[in-house]
This record gives structure tokens, C-alpha cells and sequence, in this order.
């Protein structure tokens, strides 16, 4: 029972999670009002994506930049989920996350999330504010 006194003792454990936190925090801070603003305002105005220019130029070079891409954003959604019980903007960065991740039926997942209105409302307010034009979802003008 002493060693687990003096574990939790230790002054690194006590200030690694309120340092992560705060780095998650500042984090989401500053990463998801990049990344919302990042997306083209017709992405959503189509039912199905729209293929990359570039895919089909050097297959070995995609696929490296693909997974390299994949696994970072799996540290960012694991992130997310962290911020459910952190402080953070949890939801927001899973959804974030999920837009960069690739897997099949995506296009769909995203399209249905970012028209939940309160979703929707507060991405185009971040929009708004850096005076980038809303998201256009099909059949609007």
C-alpha cells in the first residue's frame, strides 16, 4: 500500500494530466477553426465526392501520404474522444477527425452530420467570423 502512496505521489503524475488537458484544449482551440474553414463551401453540394486530380500520378507516393495521414488522425480522434471527459471541444474534434479519415461510406457520414442543424449552425458561424461563405449542401444556392 506504500508503493501506491508514493507512486501517485510522484509530482509527474500529478501534472501530466492537467498538461495534457491543457495542451488538448489550446489544441482544439486553435486546429478546429483552421480545419472548418479549410473545407471548399460546395464540398456537401454533391451526392458523391469528387475524385482528387492528383490520385492517379504516383500510386506508391498516395499511399505513403495516405497512412502517414490516416495514423495522425487517429491520434487526433483518440484526442477527441479524450476531450469528452476533458476539457476540449470533444465532439467537434471527432467530427473533424472523421472528415479526414478515410473508410468507406464517409462521403454519406459526413454529409449527415454537417446537416444536424446545430452542427451546421456552428460551423458557419466560424465561417462567418473569418468571413469565408457558408457551406452549400445540394439544392441550395
Amino acid at each position: 500500500m506504500n508503493e501506491l502512496f508514493e507512486l501517485f505521489s510522484n509530482p509527474a503524475l500529478i501534472w501530466a494530466p492537467g498538461v495534457s488537458r491543457g495542451v488538448c484544449f489550446i489544441g482544439s482551440l486553435l486546429v478546429i477553426p483552421w480545419l472548418v474553414l479549410r473545407i471548399p463551401e460546395n464540398y456537401f453540394s454533391d451526392d458523391s465526392r469528387h475524385r482528387v486530380p492528383w490520385a492517379r500520378r504516383n500510386p506508391l507516393l498516395r499511399w505513403l501520404l495516405l497512412i502517414l495521414k490516416s495514423l495522425l488522425v487517429l491520434v487526433y480522434l483518440l484526442m477527441g474522444i479524450a476531450m469528452l471527459v476533458l476539457p476540449g471541444q470533444g465532439l467537434l474534434t471527432i467530427l473533424i477527425a472523421l472528415v479526414l479519415l478515410n473508410f468507406p461510406g464517409k462521403y454519406r457520414l459526413e454529409r449527415r452530420l454537417f446537416m444536424v442543424p446545430t452542427v451546421r449552425n456552428t460551423v458557419n458561424w466560424l465561417r462567418r467570423r473569418a468571413e469565408r461563405p457558408p457551406l452549400i449542401f445540394d439544392g441550395e444556392a
